[in-house]
């Protein structure tokens, strides 16, 4: 049944995706190329939905809806400083019999790369993007459980090449517990979001960008998230607002024993917003 839900949503947003005219050519494979940038002279507001199927003991569906604005601020000529936040909105469904269901806010995960404003010339019309900066997780769950209630913070780093039919890169960092519940876990976690973005014609481009993880504190039978799969993306203007939307499915290869997934849909709606 639920198979049948999935395969009807991902038709609509496909065939939504294919109604709605795109930008108009030179403006949308720019703004393509800006959207796939993660730090790029553009603010964007992405809601990122993730359902996770097969969680906890009871395999059931989780459900985590990330809210993360990118806001880029003009520090020089030659020198921007992104900011990027993550706040999760989640539904939790009981991991095991005699569990409750949850929903509310998760941890804020907030970052900031100081990035060099125009790409590095690499050759044949590719450019060298990259930014690094402080990443730092903040305790603002609204309940214990869906939170570590702790205070973390670690470096980040994204790096891109830019061409134009290819985008690729990777974002990563790693945050550590410095404060909090003396009662909770202890945060030592690694995450690594490889992406590579095939650009086509008329605003449509495949993607892939598995969001890959390692807690560091557990034990190696439950340390490792690791995702495979992709899916296919549109930028487009509805009236004067451009648009970015993209829709991908993962399989996990390995995932924590109890309170990890086995594979997750994707679906993400971005308003972007040219600062020039």
């Amino acid at each position: 049944m639920w198979c049948r839900k999935l395969a009807l949503r991902a038709g609509l947003v496909a065939g939504l995706l294919t109604v709605i005219s795109p930008a108009h050519a030179q403006q949308g494979d720019s703004l393509r190329e800006a959207a796939q940038n993660p730090v790029a002279d553009l603010i964007s507001l992405p809601f990122q939905n993730n359902t996770n199927f097969n969680v906890g003991q009871l395999d059931n569906t989780q459900n985590v809806l990330n809210i993360q604005p990118v806001i880029p601020m003009h520090l020089n000529p030659s020198w921007n400083l992104i900011s990027r936040s993550i706040l999760p909105v989640v539904y939790q469904p009981p991991l095991f019999r005699g569990d409750d269901t949850d929903f509310g806010l998760g941890d804020l995960v907030q970052s900031f790369f100081l990035s060099p404003k125009n790409p590095i010339p690499v050759g044949h019309g590719a450019g060298l993007v990259w930014g690094a900066g402080p990443a730092f997780g903040l305790p603002t769950s609204t309940d214990p459980r869906l939170g570590s209630e702790q205070w973390s913070a670690g470096p980040t780093f994204v790096a891109l090449l830019l061409s134009k039919k290819v985008v690729t890169g990777f974002l990563i960092n790693n945050l550590w517990s410095f404060a909090g519940d003396s009662g909770r876990a202890d945060i030592n976690v690694m995450t690594l979001q490889p992406f590579f973005n095939y650009n086509m014609p008329k605003g449509w481009y495949l993607t892939t960008s598995p969001i890959i993880s390692a807690n560091w504190e557990a034990d190696s039978d439950n340390r490792w998230t690791l995702p495979i799969g992709g899916g296919v993306g549109r930028v487009f203007n509805i009236g004067g607002q451009p648009i970015n939307a993209q829709i991908t499915y993962y399989y996990n290869l390995e995932s924590p024993a109890f309170a990890g997934g086995d594979s997750q849909l994707r679906a993400q709606w971005t308003f972007l917003f040219p600062t020039r």
